[in-house]
């Protein structure tokens, strides 16, 4: 059988990539979001707006019958963490993660624009494309 896993990030570079693939469990045993958020935020206190970069990142694994070697795809999306939580929609780190190419955090996003600009989204879509050509010739009830 086909079989397909999945990790994302938040990778911080004023933390030197920190929480990365810790990022649901920054905070030790009391990670929850709002601990994880308010951890990550005392982590950047003193940090400038400009050394704030960040981004979301999604590796998915697809392990084909057959194939010797799973192949990756990635999706990235670019931001910077803000100074406090904004916005009431998304989980995890979204009310603190500005998205760069539209300003807002995800957590302010509609639920179709995160489904456009989210890392787990471009990840998809780039297996997405891999999948097509091996579906290209399979009839469709």
């Amino acid at each position: 059988l086909p079989s397909l896993a999945d990790d994302s990030a938040l990778e911080v570079d004023a933390l030197g990539g920190a929480p990365g693939v810790q990022s649901a469990r920054y905070a030790g045993p009391e990670a929850i979001p709002v601990n994880n958020i308010r951890k990550l935020l005392a982590a950047l206190d003193g940090v400038e707006d400009r050394d704030r970069t960040a981004r979301f990142r999604c590796v998915l694994a697809l392990a084909l019958p057959g194939v010797p070697e799973p192949e990756y795809f990635e999706g990235v999306v670019e931001g910077i963490i803000a100074r406090e939580p904004v916005g009431g929609g998304g989980f995890g780190y979204d009310p603190v993660f500005v998205v760069t190419e539209v300003g807002r955090t995800m957590a302010e996003l509609t639920s179709s624009e995160k489904g456009r600009l989210s890392h787990r989204a471009r990840a998809l879509a780039a297996l997405r494309r891999r999948l097509r050509p091996l579906n290209a010739g399979r009839a469709r009830p």
